[in-house]
């Protein structure tokens, strides 16, 4: 085959068959295709799109580029999640406890955050001790025993992936869905599941800023995961505001802690039942997605679910100590109040904005090798439709400088907008997609 033909091929908008993708990849990764050609191709893709043969193909090739895990020996289904992620997103630490209680297996294989969303290697690693970076080996040891495991991409697992998404991201293709498609997918089927619960995220703190973005790329993702065949719910759901209340990677393990423990029940408590309901659906221990819910809810309340977040815990590393008595944390130099200077009801929130003040007091990385404070970030205390009184407070800023401070103050004053009239409350889950 010809790498610069394969390029005019999808330049003039025709489908590449299986073979010439999977030859692309290879010789890719074998670096014997350039990064200027397969630039082209990435912008090629982009530009003219693939159909779903193509992208299930793409996934494939990029899938067997590396290790598959396999744990077929594991008597029970094995489920995982993926969200498209938001600000304040921390349900992967909510929901991994509660479905591995009710004996499902969760191999769980996360990112780091990067811009204005935040990551759930992140967050676990502000547990001190806590290791993501365990051998696939050592995983599978984790996840016969406890029946859940939260790790990074591993060098075996879809390498193809990692080169890819670094000349995607230096060559504005990050937003091509075949792209992303294959990208999520490829780490997941990797890890030998028999099923997946999306959460793609639409509005101003969200990847896919449209509902119709939103919805194109979860079909994508159900497609794939159907050709390969994969049980799969979508559900599209809402981040024009954080997700909960603490946005910070320590600030998201506390929230996380009081959901598991049942003493906050909130939007982030609702999304969690909802994606942990819908995983123990899949994975056969429920005849409903309702009844899944309820288990899921049953699982707080009896405390099974913190239990098992204990046990993920010290299982790889982490001090146990400071999820069962999380004020032992350090505190950050500065925490600032934040009062409203007008009275009124939230009617918009520029989540993207909020994401990039918590990252500008030290909660995420402008560039990879920027180092995260796991204590920095913010509480926020209101939602769109609530009433807030001159001089109430908004929100807490956590930080180890006042020139933080003042900077992640000033963009947050401008990310809210008040009304006199009460605004329509956002609905949480937009769209359920079986």
């Amino acid at each position: 085959m010809n790498t610069v033909e394969l390029i005019k091929k999808k330049r003039d908008g025709d489908a590449l068959a299986p073979d010439e993708i999977k030859f692309l990849i290879n010789q890719y990764t074998a670096d014997n295709i350039p990064d200027y050609q397969f630039s082209a191709l990435l912008m090629a893709i982009l530009l003219n799109g693939m159909n779903v043969k193509e992208t299930s193909a793409l996934t494939n090739s990029m899938l067997n580029s590396g290790k598959i895990i396999n744990i077929s020996s594991l008597r029970g289904a094995k489920i995982d999640k993926h969200s498209t992620g938001g600000v304040g997103d921390k349900t992967s630490l909510i929901i991994t406890p509660i479905v591995a209680s009710t004996g499902i297996y969760v191999p769980m294989i996360s990112g780091r955050g990067l811009g204005h969303t935040g990551g759930t290697l992140d967050k676990l690693e502000s547990i001190p001790g806590f290791r993501t970076n365990l051998s696939l080996s050592k995983s599978i040891k984790v996840l016969k025993k406890i029946a859940a495991v939260m790790i990074g991409q591993t060098k075996e697992i879809a390498p193809a992936d990692k080169m890819i998404y670094a000349l995607r991201d230096v060559t504005a293709t990050v937003e091509s869905i075949p792209l992303i498609t294959a990208s999520i997918m490829s780490k997941k089927l990797a890890e030998g599941i028999d099923g997946l619960v999306l959460d793609i995220k639409t509005g101003s703190g969200a990847f896919m800023k449209s509902q119709k973005d939103s919805i194109e790329l979860a079909t994508s993702l159900m497609n794939t995961a159907k050709s390969f065949d994969k049980n799969v719910i979508a559900f599209i759901t809402d981040m024009n505001q954080p997700l909960g209340n603490y946005i910070g990677n320590w600030l998201e393990v506390c929230e996380s802690v009081q959901v598991l423990k049942g003493k906050v029940k909130n939007d982030l408590y609702a999304l969690s039942i909802k994606l942990a309901g819908a995983m123990i659906y899949l994975g056969k221990k429920a005849n409903s997605l309702k009844e899944g819910e309820q288990i899921a809810k049953e699982k707080i309340e009896n405390g099974e679910a913190f239990k098992k977040f204990t046990e993920i815990v010290e299982h790889q590393g982490g001090d146990i100590n400071y999820i069962t008595n999380p004020s032992k944390y350090p505190k950050s130099k500065r925490i600032k109040k934040i009062l409203s200077d007008k009275s009124g009801y939230i009617k918009e929130i520029n989540t993207y904005q909020i994401g990039m003040a918590s990252l500008e007091l030290g909660a995420g990385r402008k560039t990879k090798t920027d180092i995260i404070d796991p204590k920095a970030g913010i509480v926020f205390y209101e939602k769109i439709g609530d009433r807030v009184k001159k001089g109430e407070l908004i929100c807490e800023l956590h930080s180890e400088t006042e020139s933080k401070i003042k900077l992640a103050e000033q963009m947050i004053s401008e990310s809210i907008k008040f009304s006199s009239k009460k605004p329509t409350v956002l609905k949480l889950i937009k769209r359920t997609i079986k």
